[in-house]
């Protein structure tokens, strides 16, 4: 029988990143758990119709998910998909613009998922192009967690992309005892292959993922920035360092 949390019955997970992160394996991660149901950016049609954002299958995302936030938020917050007793949900900071709820956070377990902007904005200026700080999301994520701590007391989970690569097993262990649920060695591999709880515009942006069985090794070092992303980096890096302070699993 199909199952229907209310009231924080379910443990709901929101994470929240900027783009070109590891945030479709961290999804992969979590939906190989038994117990656990994810969904895949629910606010990125809301997104691109409050702002107009030219982004690869535009059109296709605007049609497969609510374009304003209130279906979303009551999705996010009513019966979990499948029944499960855990409900991760996979957001992108730059998502949450003016208009956009975000009273609903305060009913869920909100955690951070960071990486060194300038692996950010190696991978992303090859996609993209040179951001602004705003679509990479890192000003917008501060401002997040700020809230979080702010209402809890206390600051809420943070993992760098780059610590879970280099050993998954350990900071998983630690994220999930931070937010009150049991670490599963299921987390650590999965099936190659596409999802169906996938976003649609999976085609444009999770080729490397969709070839994945588990997360990978970290990059190697970078070599420096050409000017225009070294700007960009410059701008977000007190935000990013910010939130570093509070990773899990640093020495």
């Amino acid at each position: 029988m199909r199952r229907h949390f209310l009231n924080g019955e379910a443990i709901r997970i929101a994470m929240w990143s900027g783009p070109r992160n590891i945030s479709t394996a961290m999804m992969r991660s979590f939906e190989n758990r038994p117990d656990t149901s994810v969904i895949d950016e629910p606010f990125y049609a809301c997104y691109l119709a409050l702002t107009g954002a030219d982004h690869p299958m535009r059109e296709e995302v605007l049609v497969s998910q609510p374009t304003s936030s209130r279906p979303v938020v009551e999705a996010l917050l009513g019966p979990v998909p499948a029944g499960r007793p855990v409900f991760y949900q996979k957001h992108m900071t730059h998502h949450m613009v003016d208009g956009v709820d975000r009273d609903w956070m305060a009913h869920v377990r909100n955690a951070f998922l960071i990486r060194s902007p300038q692996d950010v904005l190696v991978s992303y200026a090859k996609l993209r192009g040179t951001p602004t700080p705003e679509e990479i999301g890192i000003p917008q994520q501060r401002a997040m967690f700020e809230r979080v701590a702010d209402r809890l007391g206390h600051p809420p989970p943070v993992i760098d992309g780059g610590d879970v690569l280099t050993d998954p097993r350990r900071i998983l262990a630690l994220l999930c005892h931070a937010l009150g649920i049991a670490f599963r060695a299921e987390m650590l591999s999965w099936p190659a292959g596409p999802r169906l709880t996938d976003g649609v515009w999976a085609p444009a942006w999770y080729a490397s993922v969709e070839a994945s069985t588990g997360f990978a090794a970290p990059p190697e070092g970078r070599d420096g920035l050409p000017d225009d992303l070294r700007r960009v980096a410059d701008a977000v890096r007190a935000d990013h360092e910010r939130l570093a302070a509070f990773r899990l699993g640093q020495a």
